[in-house]
């Protein structure tokens, strides 16, 4: 997948080690080729700690890796978080996240950086960028286009 955004770097030193903490987690709690736990999840509070998760596949539609990520940084108290990744088993490496993950960090954490795979390599992008002409949800306000004022319908 070849993503060109503007925001998009090579991974600092943190998120370097915010991989590596997703790929222990897949590594050591997955369930091999036939397990239904194949995906590991890490994100980084602005705190610096680090919180993981591993996806609870299912065929009514369990939750990813990085939902359950982000519901451990929230159940441990981060609110703000500032770096996201999901790392698959037996050695795929990062995973940019589905459609629903983009649009659910989109909501709840505006400007986290997400680690995914491009052609130059895995590098940190803004979820904004990830998400053209995406629009935002909040219980106040509804849906509201990326980049327009609260309180501009």
């Amino acid at each position: 997948m070849d993503y060109r955004a503007g925001s998009a770097r090579e991974l600092t030193d943190d998120e370097v080690e915010l991989v590596a903490y997703a790929r222990r987690i897949v590594d050591t709690q997955g369930d091999g080729e036939q397990g239904v736990h194949t995906m590991g999840a890490a994100v980084r509070g602005v705190d610096g700690r680090m919180y993981g998760g591993i996806n609870l596949y299912h065929f009514t539609g369990g939750p990813c890796a990085e939902l359950v990520a982000l519901g451990h940084a929230r159940a441990s108290g981060a609110r703000g978080l500032t770096t996201i990744v999901a790392v698959g088993d037996g050695g795929r490496g990062p995973v940019g996240p589905c459609g629903r993950d983009r649009q659910v960090l989109l909501d709840y954490h505006p400007g986290i950086r997400v680690l995914l795979p491009t052609a130059e390599g895995v590098r940190s992008v803004v979820i904004e960028d990830l998400m053209p002409y995406g629009a935002r949800w909040t219980p106040d306000e509804g849906m509201a286009p990326v980049g327009q004022e609260e309180g501009q319908k």
